[in-house]
């Protein structure tokens, strides 16, 4: 889902008043906002229209899912101020309409309630099963920082998240995901060893 936790200084607000940082991420803090993204079709969802605006039928197809349940899974979005109508097309026999998201990426806010866990459970329901001869690593490590250094790793990983994507199509290219997530552990600290 490209989102990432974000205090969301120095941000806007739309037309429509959904707030936006920096970069032009939408900041995410509503209820509607959460309830309508934590669906896991409407997320699955924002990922499709992530690679381009597409249409209830295009939506249909790729999902797996009829017209009527991808319109319903739309019209929440729109409400909750993550899709919006790209443009309308003439067809023989009808008018065909394209939605695409607010804002290419998502930024939680700080305050939100759900933070974090969020997004550790959005990534764990997009994540495929590992199978041999496919790149996949899931590791949990433990640092022991000083705050200096805790600081210096944040920018970091904040500096390597904003770094631009290739095109999504890009030489028949696979999605991958990546979690990235910096966090104070709850894990004691035993004290200097005394010499006996």
């Amino acid at each position: 889902m490209a989102a990432e936790q974000s205090a969301a200084h120095g941000s806007g607000a739309d037309q429509d008043g959904n707030r936006r940082d920096e970069q032009d991420h939408l900041v995410l803090r509503s209820p509607e906002q959460f309830k309508a993204l934590g669906h896991p079709m409407r997320h699955r969802m924002v990922n499709v229209l992530r690679q381009r605006p597409a249409t209830l039928r295009q939506l249909a197809e790729v999902l797996g899912l009829s017209k009527g349940t991808i319109g319903y899974h739309v019209r929440v979005l729109r409400e909750a101020g993550l899709v919006r109508l790209a443009e309308t097309r003439q067809v023989r026999g009808g008018t065909e309409q394209y939605f695409a998201l607010v804002s290419h990426g998502f930024k939680v806010h700080e305050d939100a309630a759900v933070g974090p866990e969020f997004l550790i459970n959005a990534a764990l329901g997009e994540m495929l099963p590992s199978r041999p001869g496919h790149p996949s690593h899931t590791a949990l490590r433990h640092l022991w920082l000083t705050d200096a250094e805790a600081h210096a790793l944040e920018a970091r990983l904040r500096a390597m998240a904003a770094e631009p994507h290739p095109a999504t199509d890009s030489a028949g290219g696979k999605p991958y995901g990546l979690l990235l997530s910096l966090f104070r552990a709850d894990v004691p600290s035993l004290p200097p060893d005394s010499e006996p």
